[in-house]
């Protein structure tokens, strides 16, 4: 009778996961635009990792410093060692939930506008946030965007008197990303 007990709970214990639907992707591209008065700087990033769970709406993103590209090989450098110190805080991470997840028909072609809410993590300091962001369901294939503001001082990155006109306060931040069904 105790076995019979402990299966039951341990079947309901397992049962949402076992009908949670995850998608993932490997490719998932961040943009992020500093615009100053005195200078437009732009780097994009096509390796960004995320998990999506359909079922739940959680959501995780992480994703290399280093594997920002940018148009002069001197900014690069600057951003990773000066700025982001990327050899100490080597990612940057999302942990997350869409907030209105029953909102969105998994299963049915359609565009779903969103408020995704979680943490952030870059340069070692961590900061709660909110942004709209927009699912696309299509034929069975999920995608994802979203545009949010950061300020760099939320993240403890020292910007030097020098160049601080160079670089604004804000950053605007662009996520694309292509989900796949992940396959257990």
């Amino acid at each position: 009778m105790k076995n019979i007990f402990l299966i039951v709970c341990l079947l309901f214990i397992s049962l949402p996961s076992m009908f949670s639907q995850k998608y993932f992707t490997r490719e998932g591209k961040v943009v992020f635009t500093s615009q100053a008065p005195l200078e437009k700087i732009e780097a994009e990033n096509e390796k960004a990792t995320s998990v999506l769970d359909v079922t739940s709406g959680r959501m995780e993103f992480a994703i290399l410093i280093k594997a920002f590209q940018f148009e002069k090989a001197l900014m690069q450098e600057h951003f990773n060692e000066n700025y982001m110190e990327s050899s100490t805080y080597p990612k940057a991470t999302f942990k997350g939930q869409i907030k209105q997840v029953d909102a969105v028909n998994w299963s049915a072609d359609g565009t779903y506008e969103v408020i995704v809410t979680g943490d952030i993590t870059i340069h070692g300091a961590t900061k709660a946030i909110e942004a709209p962001a927009t699912i696309t369901v299509k034929d069975g294939d999920i995608s994802a965007s979203s545009t949010f503001e950061l300020t760099v001082a939320d993240f403890e990155i020292k910007i030097p008197a020098v160049v601080r006109d160079n670089i604004a306060k804000t950053v605007e931040v662009t996520v694309e990303v292509n989900y796949e069904l992940l396959k257990s």
